[in-house]
């Protein structure tokens, strides 16, 4: 019996429904490091809603989904309003000892 299982590549913007659930994917994505944490960051900006965010941006949905992919360079700018479009903040705390 040869029977063909349909599969899909898994998005988490599907399963990113709250601003607690925001901040917990983007936390683990930054001690993993910079390229996962903007990659995450553009996974939480499509689970709001990308073309929001690019309007208020003023930069196109293409720009912004280059910029806040593992290989992009968004301003500084660009983070924070990703950030702030899901209720959330950038804050900088010290590492903890070793």
């Amino acid at each position: 019996m040869n029977e063909r299982i349909e599969t899909h590549a898994f998005d988490a913007a599907r399963y990113i429904r709250s601003p607690e659930a925001a901040a917990l994917y983007l936390a683990e994505a930054l001690t993993i490091g910079p390229a996962a944490f903007l990659e995450a960051l553009g996974e939480v900006a499509r689970a709001k809603s990308m073309t929001e965010l690019a309007d208020r941006l003023g930069v196109t949905r293409q720009s912004l989904y280059r910029s806040l992919s593992a290989s992009g360079h968004p301003d500084f700018s660009t983070i924070v309003a990703a950030l702030d479009s899901y209720g959330l903040q950038l804050t900088v705390t010290p590492k903890a000892a070793a």
